[in-house]
């Protein structure tokens, strides 16, 4: 099982409380198979993480685990070991930007 913590806001809207857990089929699991798993299972998050189209991660949305941001590696890339044996979670974060 792969654990993953969302931003607040998007708990509200799957309305979950707390870490959600995932089944992802994919071994070793990568960062788009996971959220090939969040978005089949709470499909209102659909487009809130990712665009629809292009699939790339939206501008105020980081992906961290095991202390590293993730947000720029290859969505096909697998996830730390930590992260697949479902000792760390996969941090869903939303970005702050200010001026």
């Amino acid at each position: 099982m792969i654990r993953v913590v969302l931003p607040s806001h998007l708990r509200t809207l799957a309305g979950v409380r707390g870490e959600i857990k995932l089944e992802v089929k994919d071994k070793p699991p990568t960062q788009r198979a996971i959220l090939d798993a969040l978005e089949t299972d709470y499909p209102m998050l659909l487009g809130t993480i990712r665009d629809h189209v292009t699939q790339q991660r939206r501008p105020f949305i980081r992906f961290f685990a095991c202390e590293q941001d993730l947000s720029h590696e290859s969505p096909d890339a697998p996830v730390p070991e930590a992260v697949a044996s479902g000792s760390e979670p996969f941090c869903i974060v939303g970005a702050i930007a200010g001026g």
